[in-house]
């Protein structure tokens, strides 16, 4: 695999929104180790322990650092770069903070990503796009049942709602200005990627488990959860970034039959609840405990959520390489490092992207 992404993104000019995030960052190194051109957009980042911040970011890519809602700035950042492809990662991701910023969580994830289309409209070149939206976008019924790319949209909360919308722009420009039927007149592949409950280390959000986990058990303090009981289809991150990848490289090849949503995740029968997450993060690190803490006046959140990735197994010949366990291990391991030695983190990180790709 490492081979075949190198030959498709070596010396390609790649634009990527999000890039300072946290699964924006693990994506610019994977890009770099690459050799690829990045420009990235982005606000900027937050704490001095950011991915990005410890991955050298502002010497490896070209940043700018503006809001998706700027449209002009971000026209004119594409179309000054002429990128030969795009990752748009950008958004308000978080449930939680969405109850707080509802209206702008809409703005930023629904109407920043139709500034962004509107800037490839303009593109006078062939152009992959791979838009990545969320698990979350599904109309949850709380079931055991794995969700399939043609499943009812829908959302409860802000955040999951405002991804739903999002679908909607990408499908309006894609039936109004990226019809398929005249790809030989626009030449742009447009394509979802949906994913969630992502893990993997430099992630400081708040709110968030596995941040939660790494800041109690760094100051030997008792790790606090809301929903121990709460069942997620947790995936290294690495997964996700792969399978971006792998997408915008069929997507290249044949934007006509790879221009839709792909399910990314990990295997219906390897989710796991919150509380068995607890035990191997904690036993993985070598020490710690946790304590439930429910906390009155909580927002809702969704209890059970499951994707089916059988349509990205049989058309892009992707499958999770980690299961939960090792995906936990590989975060802790993370953490543990930078625990150790921030200044080595660099070296970290691309050696695991380096084992992932090579394993």
């Amino acid at each position: 695999m490492l081979d075949q992404l190198k030959q498709t993104y070596s010396g390609k000019k790649v634009f990527l929104t999000g890039h300072t995030g946290f699964k924006g960052s693990w994506m610019l190194k994977t890009l770099k180790l690459l050799g690829a051109e990045v420009k990235g957009y982005a606000l900027a980042p937050q704490t001095e322990n950011d991915l990005y911040h410890l991955i050298d970011g502002d010497r490896i890519c070209e940043s700018v650092i503006a809001d998706l809602r700027d449209r002009e700035v971000l026209k004119k950042s594409i179309l000054d770069f002429q990128p030969d492809y795009i990752f748009h990662l950008a958004a308000q991701p978080l449930v939680r903070l969405s109850y707080d910023i509802p209206s702008e969580t809409f703005e930023v994830n629904a109407i920043g990503t139709a500034n962004l289309l509107d800037a490839v409209r303009l593109l006078e070149k062939k152009c992959s796009v791979v838009l990545i939206t969320t698990d979350k976008v599904y109309h949850n019924n709380e079931w055991d049942y794995p969700y399939r790319e043609n499943d009812r949209l829908g959302g409860y909360d802000p955040y999951s709602a405002s991804k739903a919308c999002t679908e909607l722009v990408i499908d309006s420009y894609k039936n109004s200005f990226f019809n398929k039927a005249k790809i030989n007149e626009h030449h742009k592949g447009i394509a979802i990627g949906r994913a969630g409950n992502v893990i993997g280390g430099g992630d400081w959000s708040k709110d968030r488990l596995i941040p939660d986990i790494a800041k109690a058990l760094s100051n030997d303090e008792e790790i606090v959860v809301r929903n121990p009981k709460s069942v997620r289809p947790w995936q290294h991150v690495l997964e996700p970034v792969i399978a971006y990848l792998i997408l915008g490289m069929n997507l290249e090849a044949d934007p006509v039959k790879f221009g839709v949503a792909y399910n990314f995740g990990p295997y219906a029968t390897d989710a796991l609840p919150v509380s068995e997450m607890l035990k191997l993060a904690i036993d993985c690190w070598g020490t710690g405990n946790y304590k439930v803490e429910q906390l009155p006046n909580q927002p809702h959140e969704a209890g059970l959520l499951k994707l089916d990735i059988s349509k990205a197994i049989a058309d892009l010949h992707w499958q999770p390489k980690l299961n939960a366990a090792k995906a936990v291990e590989t975060t802790i391991s993370w953490y543990k490092s930078f625990v150790a030695d921030k200044q080595n983190i660099d070296a970290v990180t691309a050696h695991q992207i380096l084992a992932y790709l090579n394993a």
